[in-house]
């Protein structure tokens, strides 16, 4: 409902782009009971694409305008899922550039679906800094992700999670951001729950590592942190280089 899904889904009765919407709503309460009457935010910037929904509806309950402030280079792929640092680092700048107007001397809210490594958001402050914003500000539509996904969804070993073991105010720190926010996991269930309240429970595994099937041990969990480590994940990517350029080979 965060993330993977099409804008324009609905899943068990669940409207994809509602829930996000109301995720925005619930943002916007957060970020206001956060900062009160320290509230200085000038503009909502979306990170494109899945957060815009959760980002224009935040501007509208804080009555902030909304601006676009980054163009997306379509060809480059998802960053939070390519193996090593500085391949990532390298494709967030190929993938995003940010228009100066839109962040000269203002005090922007960055609205992101989640943050996952910090690679991207750190890389997305940094740019918003670069073309003269004066503070920068980030949301998140989506708890911290501090567990990892066992149930099919390729994702960085818990270490290397930027929120594993680190305070909301400790990964602001890390990420470059003035302030952070994320959601309230309960906030996020009943913006997808209120449009469906047959449905009693949802995976959250990934923000409070509570696994529903039961079954999860500390063992699969070392196992599966070997797999995804960075070094692992590189090390099958040059052997997949070589498998090529050997059947490619003339």
């Amino acid at each position: 409902y965060v993330y993977f899904a099409r804008p324009d889904s609905t899943i068990d009765g669940i409207p994809v782009y509602n829930a996000r919407l109301d995720m925005g709503v619930k943002l916007a309460r957060k970020v206001r009971q956060v900062l009160g009457d320290k509230m200085d935010i000038d503009v909502v910037i979306p990170v494109p694409d899945t957060s815009r929904a959760a980002a224009l509806q935040l501007s509208h309950e804080l009555g902030l305008p909304y601006r676009e402030g980054f163009n997306k280079n379509r060809y480059v792929g998802r960053t939070f899922i390519m193996p090593g640092q500085e391949m990532r680092r390298k494709n967030v700048r190929r993938k995003l550039n940010a228009m100066p107007t839109e962040f000269k001397g203002l005090s922007v809210l960055l609205v992101d679906d989640s943050i996952v490594r910090g690679t991207t958001s750190q890389e997305i402050i940094q740019m918003a800094r670069d073309v003269g914003a004066k503070k920068v500000y980030f949301a998140s539509a989506a708890p911290a992700l501090r567990y990892p996904n066992v149930y099919g969804i390729d994702m960085p070993s818990m270490k290397e999670l930027v929120a594993s073991g680190l305070s909301d105010d400790e990964v602001a720190a890390e990420i470059g951001a003035d302030h952070v926010f994320f959601q309230d996991i309960d906030d996020l269930v009943d913006s997808c729950r209120r449009f469906n309240p047959n449905i009693k429970e949802f995976d959250t595994s990934v923000f409070n590592g509570q696994y529903i099937t039961g079954d999860v041990t500390a063992e699969y969990l070392q196992k599966l942190e070997s797999r995804r480590s960075d070094a692992s994940m590189q090390k099958k990517a040059h052997t997949n280089a070589e498998v090529i350029g050997l059947h490619n080979y003339k």
